[in-house]
């Protein structure tokens, strides 16, 4: 069997992940843009799925995604632009910024969590619930596993 043939039939991790998180997006995006955030595109979820409502330090949001520093001070320059984030001096440290959601942000990441919630729902409807617990408390096993690879 050729090595396509074989990454569709019988998906690696690296596949089956791609597949999982590039469907979600499509549909989280899709239904985004039809209530009122056509603007927004996957890589903002960079920083969106990431930021705290009070604000986060761009350093916190490059750690908590693995994105690259600079890849997450383009994204939020776009965000910025957008009129989804702000970024504000920070009260602990007056040399650091917050990057803070605009109203408009709030609105988005509330919407945001109410659709994957539903996406969630589904899934859990469809395989059962305790499956669906057991499946995310692997995943979250196997992603932090395959994060830690460099420690050791």
């Amino acid at each position: 069997m050729r090595r396509g043939e074989r990454k569709h039939t019988d998906p690696d991790l690296g596949v089956l992940t791609g597949r999982l998180l590039f469907a979600v997006q499509e549909e989280l995006f899709d239904t985004l843009a039809r209530d009122g955030y056509p603007d927004l595109r996957p890589q903002h979820g960079a920083v969106l799925a990431y930021l705290d409502e009070e604000g986060t330090r761009a350093t916190d949001l490059a750690r908590r995604s693995g994105q690259h520093k600079q890849v997450v001070g383009k994204v939020l320059d776009e965000l910025e632009a957008l009129g989804y984030v702000t970024r504000q001096p920070d009260p602990d440290d007056r040399r650091a910024k917050l990057v803070v959601p605009t109203e408009r942000g709030l609105a988005q990441m509330s919407r945001s969590d109410a659709i994957v919630a539903a996406i969630e729902r589904r899934h859990a409807e469809r395989v059962g619930e305790d499956a669906f617990d057991g499946f995310k408390r692997l995943f979250r096993e196997v992603v932090a596993g395959q994060r830690s690879w460099r420690d050791g």
